[in-house]
C-alpha cells in the first residue's frame, strides 16, 4: 500500500485548500501537486511544494546578461541556448520539493548526489511499515557477462520463482523478527508487557536492504536535471530509472521550455571526445576508419559506434 490512510487524508486535505499568491504558479503542476505517483510495488513520488516556472530561468540570465538581453529573439530559444552552452547558475534559481518513498537500496545510490536538502525517515523515533520491495518477474535478470554492475538474461523458470521466494521469505522473516526484538507488532500492540524490547535503532539494523524508507528531497532544477541525465538513462538501475521517469513527467509540466531542451540536449543528445570527433570527421571525409586505426579503445569504439548508430 504505497499511501496510508493517514497520509490520503493529508492529500486531501492540503488539495482542498487554495491560497491567493503573487508568486508564479504552474497550472499542469497544480494539478497534481500532492498527488502521489506510483513507482514500484508500494513506492510513490509526489511534488508537495515547488518555486519558479520557466521563466524565472529567463529572468535570472537576462539579469546575467544586461542590456544586451532585449535583443533575445524568445524565451524557448534563450533557454535552449543556456542548455546547449551549459549555463547552469539560471536553472539553479527554480527549485521543487518531492516526498519519495522508496526501497532502502534505492535510497543508498540516490544519496550520492549531495546536492540536494535531505531528511528521512527516522527508524530510531518510529516502526518501519511491513512493506518491501520485490521485483516483478521481467525485472529480474541474471548477473550480466560484460557489465560487472548490471543484468543480463532474465532468470526464468523454477530458478526464478525460487529466487522470488527467498526474497519474499526472508524479508518477512526479518521483520518477524524485528517485531520480537521491539516487543511491538506492526498494530502498535506490545506482544509481551513483561518485556521491555530493544531500542528501535537497533533493532533496524537487522531488516533487509528492500524494505521501505521515505524522504523529503528538495532540490534545484540545475541538480534535477544533472541526477535525472543520469539516472533516467538507460544504462541506469531500473529501480531508480523508474523514478527518475515519474520524475521526468513532472519536470515536463513545471517547466516545460526547460524541458524541451533538456531532452533536446541532454537525453537526446550526446557528447564526443577529442578524438571521437576526429573519428566522426574522418568518417565523413569518406575515409575508412577502424578501431584499430581509430586512436580509441575496444570500449570508447563501440561506444562511439554506438553513439552513432553504426554498432555491428
Amino acid at each position: 500500500m504505497p499511501i496510508t490512510p493517514e497520509q490520503r487524508d493529508e492529500i486531501d486535505r492540503l488539495r482542498a485548500a487554495t491560497y491567493t499568491t503573487r508568486r508564479a504558479t504552474v497550472p499542469a503542476l497544480e494539478e497534481i501537486l500532492y498527488q502521489p505517483i506510483e513507482v514500484l510495488d508500494h513506492g510513490f513520488v509526489r511534488v508537495v511544494d515547488y518555486m519558479g516556472d520557466d521563466s524565472a530561468v529567463v529572468q535570472a540570465a537576462r539579469v546575467s546578461y544586461g542590456k544586451g538581453t532585449k535583443k533575445v529573439s524568445e524565451d524557448a530559444g534563450l533557454i535552449k541556448y543556456l542548455m546547449r552552452h551549459r549555463h547552469s547558475t539560471p536553472f539553479e534559481m527554480c527549485e521543487i520539493k518531492f516526498h519519495v518513498k522508496l526501497p532502502i537500496f534505492v535510497a543508498r545510490q540516490w544519496i550520492r548526489h549531495r546536492t540536494a536538502n535531505v531528511n528521512e525517515y527516522s527508524a530510531r523515533y518510529s516502526i518501519l511499515d511491513r512493506e518491501f520491495y520485490v521485483p516483478a518477474p521481467e525485472n529480474l535478470g541474471a548477473q550480466a557477462v560484460v557489465n560487472r554492475q548490471g543484468r543480463g538474461d532474465l532468470l526464468e523458470g523454477e530458478e526464478a520463482a525460487g529466487v522470488l521466494k527467498l526474497l519474499r521469505d526472508d524479508a518477512e522473516q526479518v521483520y518477524g523478527h524485528y517485531e520480537e526484538m521491539l516487543n511491538h507488532r506492526e498494530d502498535g500492540t506490545q506482544i509481551d508487557p513483561s518485556r521491555q524490547g530493544l531500542a528501535r535503532e537497533l533493532a533496524r539494523m537487522n531488516l533487509t536492504l528492500n524494505y521501505y524508507t521515505q524522504w523529503y528531497w528538495k532540490v534545484d532544477l540545475h541538480n534535477l536535471l544533472h541526477f535525472l541525465s543520469l539516472r533516467a538513462d538507460t544504462h541506469a538501475q531500473y529501480e531508480i530509472r523508474v523514478y527518475a521517469e515519474a520524475m521526468l513527467d513532472v519536470v515536463r509540466r513545471w517547466v516545460p521550455a526547460v524541458f524541451e531542451a533538456f531532452s533536446e540536449y541532454r537525453l537526446g543528445g550526446t557528447s564526443l571526445s577529442r578524438t571521437g570527433m576526429e573519428v566522426v570527421k574522418r568518417l565523413l571525409a569518406g575515409e575508412p576508419v577502424t578501431q584499430e586505426t581509430s586512436g580509441l579503445s575496444k570500449r570508447e569504439w563501440r561506444e562511439l559506434m554506438d553513439q552513432l548508430g553504426r554498432a555491428e
